[in-house]
């Protein structure tokens, strides 16, 4: 069987694991904050059974992994709202961040367990995690029916991955006689930490000559997907919270009731449902940058700026023309739409449709909200 040791030197072995955050409950019970979603530094430290100092110690050296897993840090707003929605409801008297906030989600606390050496629950998670692949691995599989695999199509045929895995505890075996070898006595009265660290460099060195500059090249492909993902999390968590606070008043006015940077949020949402990739929320542009970048289905750039303004005001020719520059000049727009919960002036939507810009007011924006497909977007 594979050594624990080996999760804490190959990124490709803690990504084929990443998801099995049920380990974390077999070694001990995992605390969440009320949300059910996310802990915090203090949190994780004391599951691991460490100082905060040595977690966040751990989150320098790893920020971008840990980032692709979940982790975020929270600040200005977006933390003044969690400490007043989350925090609030803590059981304990949780001292308040001042300035920022970093926040784990399960994925993101397994994957300081196979990251973080000096605490035992950590090793026993790690331990956990392999002998449940090599458990699973064990079991016999029923083949399912369907076409014979195609080249390139699939993932590596198994038996080359049982293959690799039989190679390497071979190396490992042999690695750890030859350092028995040296030792012809044996272990007997050696110091326990030192036993430990001449397994652990034995592990570390046949993985780092062998396996890992192998199994690393597949991780590249995937950290985009995954920063999506977290991306998406965070923004679907924060549009739940408000749509279900204004449900109760109607479609229109739960818009009505989003602040600039929520409803930026929830045009994004809306891109993605309707099959647009690669959309990211820029924001903090005010009226004279994209609010949202991503691209149509069929591969064009989307630009879009949102105005989330009262029922009462409307858009007018100026703010058209101010979008029109800067969608085609700055950004290159194929599609280009203008977001509004307001009206737009006759004059705004003559000039929006003299440029080819999609001007979605209040009416539509109701309709796109309820399930109806923008056709630019098709």
């Amino acid at each position: 069987m594979v050594h624990e040791g080996a999760l804490l030197e190959s990124q490709t072995l803690r990504a084929s694991v990443a998801e099995r955050t049920e380990a974390l409950d077999k070694v001990k019970l995992l605390s969440l904050l009320p949300d059910g979603l996310h802990v915090t530094t203090r949190m994780v430290a004391d599951y691991f059974e460490v100082t905060e100092r040595t977690v966040n110690r751990l989150m320098q050296r790893h920020r971008e992994e840990l980032t692709e897993n979940g982790m975020r840090t929270l600040r200005g707003s977006e933390l003044e709202l969690f400490k007043r929605d989350t925090l609030s409801l803590f059981p304990e008297s949780y001292p308040q961040p001042r300035s920022n906030l970093a926040l784990f989600t399960r994925r993101a606390v397994l994957n300081v367990a196979m990251l973080l050496r000096d605490s035992d629950v950590a090793r026993r998670v790690r331990t956990y995690l392999l002998d449940a692949e090599q458990t699973g691995r064990a079991a016999p599989r029923t083949p399912r029916p369907g076409p014979g695999p195609r080249a390139g199509s699939g993932p590596v045929d198994e038996s080359v991955v049982r293959s690799l895995i039989a190679w390497l505890d071979e190396r490992i075996a042999q690695s750890v006689a030859e350092q028995h070898a040296r030792h012809p006595s044996g272990f007997q009265g050696v110091d326990e930490t030192l036993v430990r660290r001449l397994a652990e460099e034995t592990v570390r060195g046949v993985i780092g000559r062998t396996i890992v500059p192998l199994l690393n090249q597949a991780i590249e492909s995937q950290r985009e997907v995954r920063r999506q993902l977290a991306e998406n999390e965070a923004e679907m968590i924060q549009l739940r919270r408000v749509l279900r606070e204004h449900e109760a008043a109607g479609s229109m006015a739960a818009l009505d009731a989003m602040n600039g940077r929520e409803f930026e949020r929830h045009v994004a949402w809306l891109c993605r449902r309707d099959g647009c990739a690669q959309v990211t929320v820029t924001g903090g542009h005010g009226d004279a940058g994209a609010d949202v970048l991503g691209y149509t289905a069929d591969g064009r750039r989307l630009v879009v700026q949102c105005k989330a303004r009262t029922p009462s005001s409307s858009i007018t020719s100026g703010d058209v023309q101010g979008f029109i520059g800067m969608a085609r000049l700055e950004y290159k727009a194929d599609v280009a739409l203008l977001v509004a919960t307001a009206p737009f002036t006759r004059d705004a939507l003559l000039m929006a449709a003299r440029h080819e810009v999609t001007a979605v007011h209040r009416g539509l924006l109701e309709a796109w909200n309820n399930g109806a497909k923008l056709r630019v977007l098709e």
